[in-house]
């Protein structure tokens, strides 16, 4: 598996193909991914577990295990940890480019660009 390493967590690549890709996502306490778009994917995000606070555009959802949740083409996107615990997310992208270089940051805690 690829693994990943973050300032906010971890991700691993558990699968790809054409034009998909799954990732399992582990975002520590207190930790969040930047404010980004994406030009070439869309995203899909399940709880598996823990609490997921997840920014999408002007809406804020708060999202138990089990919970699902879109991301648009294009969409303004955020997850977060505000819980003691680690969050597992199953993340699945569809698109032409599945890429780390696919990511717009707009706002980045840990002053990444």
């Amino acid at each position: 598996m690829d693994r990943d390493e973050r300032p906010w967590g971890r991700f691993e690549v558990l699968t790809k193909g054409d034009g998909f890709q799954v990732k399992r996502i582990t975002v520590i306490p207190g930790g969040r991914l930047s404010l980004q778009r994406h030009q070439h994917r869309a995203e899909r995000w399940v709880v598996a577990s823990g609490q997921a606070v997840v920014t999408r555009d002007d809406e804020i959802h708060r999202l138990e295990t089990g919970g699902m949740i879109e991301i648009p083409l294009h969409a303004v996107h955020r997850l977060e940890n505000e819980a003691d615990i680690d969050l597992e997310i199953i993340e699945v992208q569809l698109g032409s480019i599945l890429r780390e270089d696919d990511i717009e940051r707009l706002e980045d805690v840990y002053g990444r660009d």
